[in-house]
């Protein structure tokens, strides 16, 4: 790990976007929330969640943070589903690795919610693919100007 102990608790958010594409009918099912697994965007929305606060224990290397909120926007999309995610923390580093992970085990989450309707008769996924995982956003405010 690095070292962060000489530095000052900074208010500090994270912004994170990744894509799926999907086949149409397996959107129409997400929209019409006929997903044999359940309801994919409720259950999404909770696995992004759990998956920011628990990246500590899956990258090894990273801080463990308080996480003050994190939020997570789910939008189907003409060839896939779009997942955002915003974490925020007071700390000493950054969050940005906290709105990755929540994208990508959204991303994976609902590949496996929806994987029945995506293979073909071969079992495979020729149509599926998660894509453009990527920070869109870091930014930190002092917290003396941010309550300022």
């Amino acid at each position: 790990m690095v070292d962060v102990s000489s530095k000052e608790e900074v208010y500090r958010e994270a912004e994170a976007e990744g894509f799926i594409k999907l086949k149409r009918e397996t959107l129409e099912r997400i929209a019409k929330n006929e997903v044999e697994k359940g309801d994919v965007l409720s259950v999404t929305t909770t696995a992004a969640i759990m998956a920011a606060k628990k990246t500590a224990e899956i990258l090894p290397l990273c801080h463990q943070l308080p996480l003050t909120n994190v939020s997570i926007k789910i939008a189907l999309e003409d060839e896939g589903v779009r997942v955002r995610s915003l974490v925020k923390t007071v700390g000493k580093t950054g969050v940005e690795m906290e709105a990755l992970v929540a994208v990508a085990a959204a991303l994976l989450n609902i590949w496996d919610m929806v994987k029945r309707y995506e293979k073909d008769d071969a079992g495979q996924y020729p149509h599926t693919e998660i894509t453009c995982i990527r920070v869109k956003k870091k930014a930190k405010v002092e917290v003396n100007e941010q309550n300022g």
